[in-house]
């Protein structure tokens, strides 16, 4: 007799190990599954920043005329890969669409919500789980080596604040004087003491052991291939047999619309793509920024940890192609190299690459499928599933539950797509 659950999680990044860790905290019971292994995908090689101060969308406007000049520059840090390939195309014209200031603030104010709500949580979110991942409240930075592009981006500052985020502007000069980490040459730089960071690896990991020490069940090499809605929830087949639960949770990132087929929401192609990210990690140099940067002109974050440091970033529309772009690496560093005096760690120990899920409205898709019953969604965070990984949790467990949400599900609600 196969062993039913209440819900079954498909998908053991941070999106899904954090709804499956609020609905044990119901009293729901959870297994987990995964085709791969506990934070294989975008959960493991981002820069670990938890950032309401990228509340504002990708869609920006102006938006559209920058991806056009950048297209045809492959390291360049926004960059389509010119293919065939109708669903992509139909996703760019649906995200060209709406770099407008008025859908960039509905889409801002969505984003704020979810990030302040989430950045909030995190410190007794981290206590209450005791977990082990090198959560500090440093803030991060944006620097600039260019006024004119350090003017543009403060002019947007009231926009921020006008959603509760925090900034500072700091003059080149004194911000060279604090951190002696940077080059001559920085025209300036803007802080947001309300950001955070996170070892993201290892806060998967301790995710993963927090749900089992709540009684869930995580089943890695398990992959999902159909499912079928019975009277009673679900019924679901895969590479280790039947499981069968009340509900389902798909939490699969940039692979949902993959899965989704076979269960029915072909609709997630149109609305999701994925979007490739890189990363470099190293041993820690001597001489490091002390907060995590983000090099503005060149869109590398930088990230330092105990043990640790990372280069990050670019956005790269070239599909599942699961090859390592050493042009783009590359790129990383040579960015770096502008900005930083040591831009490299002593010892390369990593060099990562994972798909971001990026709906074309720069929004979470949290909420139960349309025309499911049973079938739940928490995907799409785009960049930001760390940053969203706690009020993303919180949010889903609430629907799923019948209870009151913390914030308004409908920004996020998979509907907005059918």
């Amino acid at each position: 007799m196969v062993e039913r659950t209440d819900i079954l999680v498909v998908g053991a990044g941070v999106s899904g190990l954090a709804s499956a860790l609020c609905l044990l905290g119901r009293g729901r019971s959870v297994r987990v599954l995964d085709a791969g292994r506990v934070g294989g995908g975008s959960s493991h090689g981002n820069c670990g920043t938890l950032t309401p101060s990228h509340a504002g969308p990708l869609h920006a406007p102006g938006m559209v005329a920058q991806a056009l000049r950048w297209m045809f520059t492959p390291d360049a840090p926004f960059y389509v890969r010119p293919r065939l390939d109708p669903a992509l195309w139909g996703w760019m014209l649906r995200f060209a669409a709406r770099c407008n200031p008025r859908d960039w603030d509905a889409s801002a104010r969505a984003r704020a919500a979810i990030l302040n709500a989430s950045r909030a949580a995190f410190p007794e979110w981290i206590a209450r789980y005791r977990l082990d991942c090198q959560y500090s409240e440093p803030g991060a930075d944006c620097v600039f080596r260019d006024p004119a592009q350090l003017d543009a981006y403060v002019r947007h500052l009231p926009a921020l604040a006008a959603l509760g985020i925090e900034s500072r502007v700091i003059d080149g000069r004194e911000y060279l004087a604090a951190d002696p980490a940077l080059r001559e040459g920085l025209a300036g730089a803007v802080h947001f003491p309300g950001d955070a960071q996170l070892r993201p690896d290892r806060y998967v990991v301790e995710l993963a052991r927090a749900v089992t020490g709540a009684g869930g069940v995580i089943e890695t090499g398990c992959e999902v291939t159909a499912a079928e809605t019975r009277d009673d929830g679900m019924r679901v087949s895969t590479s280790l047999g039947e499981r069968h639960a009340r509900d389902i949770v798909l939490a699969t990132g940039a692979w949902s619309p993959l899965l989704g087929r076979s269960l029915g929401l072909r609709w997630l192609r149109r609305a999701m793509q994925p979007g490739k990210g890189y990363s470099i990690t190293y041993a820690r140099p001597s001489l490091v920024p002390r907060r995590p940067l983000t090099l503005f002109e060149r869109r590398v974050c930088v990230t330092v940890w105990e043990d640790g440091y990372r280069l990050g970033s670019t956005m790269e529309f070239s599909g599942h192609d699961a090859t390592l772009n050493r042009r783009r690496l590359d790129a990383l560093e040579r960015g770096a190299a502008e900005y930083l005096r040591e831009p490299v760690g002593p010892a390369k120990r990593e060099e990562w690459y994972g798909w971001r899920p990026l709906s074309w409205d720069d929004l979470p898709i949290i909420g139960r499928a349309p025309g499911h019953r049973h079938l739940w969604l928490a995907t799409g965070h785009g960049m930001l599933g760390v940053s969203m990984s706690t009020a993303t949790g919180r949010l889903l467990a609430e629907l799923v539950t019948g209870e009151t949400p913390h914030l308004d599900p409908v920004p996020y609600s998979p509907e907005r797509f059918a």
